[in-house]
């Protein structure tokens, strides 16, 4: 059975926001912090990079990564963790190096999946 694996708006402006920021307003740590804030996965990439002489293909290897796991979704969403009481609502773990990105999506029938959100696995505000 193959389904059909759509992005709500949010779960859309989630994947723009992770890989198409500025570079100039990628937020650094001060030193010493180290707090988990609200800030996207290309910030931790490009913090993490351009300390290390700017090799940026991480985000292109991040976001390969996001689309080989949400492709997934067109023949397994049920091997998923349940995200909640519903069965039908469920997270996706897409491992990428030391951490990853998880995607919170909904079997709406027989035939859909659709994806809510996806964050990196460091965000605060992913529930």
């Amino acid at each position: 059975m193959r389904y059909e694996v759509k992005l709500t708006l949010q779960a859309e402006e989630d994947l723009l926001r992770l890989f198409e920021q500025d570079l100039r307003k990628s937020p650094v740590r001060p030193e010493g912090d180290t707090g988990r804030r609200c800030v996207s996965p290309i910030d931790f990439v490009l913090a993490r990079e351009l300390e290390r002489d700017g090799d940026l293909t991480l985000a292109e290897r991040a976001l390969t990564a996001i689309t080989h796991g949400l492709a997934t979704l067109r023949s397994s969403p049920w091997t998923c963790r349940k995200a909640a009481q519903s069965p039908f609502l469920r997270e996706l773990v897409i491992p990428y190096g030391h951490t990853g990105y998880v995607a919170l999506f909904e079997i709406t029938d027989s035939t859909t999946v659709v994806v809510a959100a996806v964050r990196h696995q460091r965000e605060d505000d992913y529930h």
